[in-house]
């Protein structure tokens, strides 16, 4: 689970298909059909699949979260947009009234005070800002320009959608120590959910992926 004192926040909503997914896609250039014989090939499929770099039948299946992150974190998921479909809130098409922003957890409490002010002040005017350009520049226009007074870290909810291709290629780039702290805590909640679905029906594809 994420630190308790980290506000970006993820829900697996959902997901479809399964290794046997996977591993029937493979086989369709042969036969679909199954029988205990290829039923125990499975693991070894999948790995040599993954290994080897044959991942379009990992394109199958799919991944669906909620998550509500820092403008940093949304930007390197905005990076992966090859197989991940990605729909958040807009600040364009409403006002941002509940103000979410994001504590770095390993900051001092000196300087999160003064990370907190900040973004504050800024949402402050965010406000004052657009209520004030509304009647001069219009309503759409007054919320697409207010929100410049937005702090970097200010949260936006998002629904994001992976293929388990891109959910791999995702967890090999962020779910790393060379990642930026916040995008690789979010990649490790979202494998750990996933890893945490009833009956594991990706046991085997993580494995084959070395997740």
């Amino acid at each position: 689970m994420l630190p308790s004192h980290e506000s970006n926040k993820v829900e697996l909503l959902g997901y479809y298909g399964s290794d046997l997914v996977h591993a029937q896609s493979a086989w369709t250039s042969t036969s679909r059909d199954l029988t205990e014989e290829k039923l125990g090939r499975v693991e070894k499929l999948l790995t040599m699949l993954a290994t080897e770099g044959h991942h379009t039948p990992f394109e199958k299946s799919s991944l669906h979260f909620l998550v509500t992150v820092d403008q940093a974190t949304h930007i390197h998921l905005l990076k992966h947009r090859i197989g991940v479909s990605i729909n958040g809130e807009s600040a364009r098409y409403k006002e941002l009234k509940e103000d979410k922003m994001y504590l770095p957890y390993d900051w001092s409490n000196s300087w999160l005070n003064k990370l907190e002010k900040y973004a504050e002040e800024g949402n402050k005017l965010y406000h004052e800002a657009l209520e004030y350009f509304t009647p001069i520049l219009g309503r759409k226009r007054a919320k697409e320009s207010a929100r410049f007074f937005k702090t970097f870290n200010s949260q936006i909810t998002m629904d994001v959608m992976f293929n388990f291709r891109s959910f791999a290629h995702f967890q090999q780039l962020r779910n790393s120590e060379h990642a930026q702290r916040e995008v690789q805590h979010l990649a490790q909640e979202m494998l750990e959910q996933v890893k945490n679905i009833e009956g594991n029906p990706f046991e085997k594809t993580i494995k084959a992926f070395g997740l």
